[in-house]
């Protein structure tokens, strides 16, 4: 007997929307067969089974959202018996909207004749009906987690403007959208007039006492305040997930930074070589940022202590290097994709997975697997310019690098026959946080010396 768990889909994810079922209980599962479907903010992913057997129990619907961890279904042996208390997936049936209630008017007394006056309608809370606007009435591309947001809070779809890759409407666009104007307002059905029956004698009602009913108190809801000064923008919610994310981190690890500057003429030498004809074959650029990863791991292997992480009063020390690159969705979060057994492939096979993981994580393509673990982290700020970072450790690594921006300076160059002048090179810093309960400064310096010196004398030429 198995419980199945809804899996860590991104390390500032930590929710997720069921979204499909491929088994119903009393099914046979097979290990890694597709057995659920998930959506959150960053993946929209099937997720394979991690045993084999029979689904004995469900518990979490299609369309529900829950928690990272929470038990979601139970996989039982292969002649395991259901449990009567599991249930199959449920499509819900479409909601019918009650019809507007009819209030007869008792008559009044009669009073003195006057002319008759047409009754003032009185629109009653108590028939207050939620009409909400169709997701299908917009041609836009929604996620069902997306979907089933903007047709239970009524929002018109067009209103949405989206922040996702290819401005796709994510979850946190409706968020937003719910926290700045709130949900759809709600439509008042007044009550049908009573048939008029004429008598033979002009009869009259009286004025029956008018009672002013409460108003209904409306919340405001929660906007962007502006003036000529300032804006205040609420923080999103993946803006406080990541928040809550990085102040454990640095809670938890003895932060420590390092810096190195590398020269990076060496590497230019091969790479302005072969850059033409490399984006020819492979379809893509190559950047700087094959070459420093190729150059963590062959370090990683003289310096094993920063590959690795700490569980209670130990550090464990991992035997092969699961690399991790930070990745940013258009200034919306971090997806930090991984490139498994990085220490057994070449510079091409790594500058090929970067490239790849790298497209799939804009595009919301990856699996849950390509998004967890990671012994060593590289988050590539120079990419978008800042000649310094401190980034903070991915927990539980103890380790993380930023390559920061690579530009063109004045350095002091030996030339073959050992004397020194000035020349114009590429040069960049390695700034690297690390945890000092794993190791000290000098074996920190001695790691970032040692992916100094590989970048700047191995013969790359030899890698492509």
């Amino acid at each position: 007997m198995a419980d199945i768990t809804l899996p860590q889909l991104g390390e500032t994810v930590t929710e997720g929307t069921i979204t499909r079922w491929f088994k119903k209980v009393g099914d046979a599962v097979a290990a890694d067969e597709p057995l659920f479907e998930v959506s959150t903010d960053k993946v929209d992913t099937e997720v394979p089974s991690p045993v084999a057997g029979t689904l004995t129990e469900i518990r979490v619907k299609e369309g529900e959202t829950v928690s990272v961890g929470t038990v979601i279904a139970v996989v039982g042996s292969a002649n395991a018996s259901v449990a009567p208390t599991a249930t199959a997936p449920v499509v819900q049936a479409p909601v019918v909207q009650p019809a507007p209630v009819v209030v007869p008017v008792t008559p009044a007394p009669v009073a003195q004749p006057q002319p008759i006056r047409a009754a003032q309608t009185v629109a009653s809370v108590a028939t207050a009906t939620r009409t909400p606007i169709s997701a299908n009435a917009s041609n836009k591309l929604l996620s069902p987690v997306v979907r089933r947001l903007v047709s239970d809070h009524g929002i018109d779809v067009n209103a949405l403007v989206g922040t996702g890759p290819g401005s796709r409407i994510t979850r946190e666009d409706v968020l937003d959208y719910i926290d700045k104007n709130g949900s759809a307002p709600q439509v008042i059905h007044a009550p049908a007039p009573a048939p008029v029956v004429q008598a033979p004698a002009p009869v009259v009602q009286a004025p029956a006492p008018i009672v002013q009913a409460p108003a209904p108190i409306v919340q405001a809801p929660k906007l962007t305040q502006s003036s000529e000064r300032e804006t205040i923008i609420p923080l999103t919610k993946i803006r406080k997930l990541t928040a809550a994310h990085m102040i454990m981190s640095q809670a938890v690890s003895a932060h420590a930074f390092s810096v190195v500057e590398v020269d990076y003429a060496n590497v230019d030498a091969t790479r302005n070589e072969v850059k033409d004809q490399w984006k020819q074959a492979e379809g893509f650029t190559l950047t700087y940022l094959p070459f420093i990863a190729r150059a963590i791991v062959d370090a990683l292997a003289e310096y094993p202590n920063l590959n690795a992480s700490i569980e209670a009063d130990k550090l464990v020390v991992h035997n092969y290097v699961d690399l991790g690159i930070a990745v940013d969705l258009e200034f919306n979060g971090l997806l930090v994709p991984v490139v498994r057994s990085a220490d057994g492939k070449r510079l091409r096979a790594i500058a090929r997975e970067i490239s790849d993981l790298a497209t799939r994580a804009r595009g919301r393509k990856l699996t849950p697997d390509e998004i967890q673990g990671g012994t060593f982290t590289i988050s590539n700020n120079g990419s978008a310019g800042s000649v310094l970072t401190m980034p903070i450790i991915n927990q539980p690594q103890v380790a993380i690098m930023s390559t920061d921006a690579i530009v063109r300076k004045p350095v002091v160059a030996r030339l073959s026959d050992g004397s020194e002048s000035i020349a114009i090179h590429p040069v960049g810093n390695l700034a690297m946080s690390w945890d000092h309960r794993a190791f000290d400064g000098a074996y920190a310096a001695g790691f970032l010396a040692k992916v100094k010196r590989v970048l700047e004398t191995q013969d790359w030429s030899a890698e492509i």
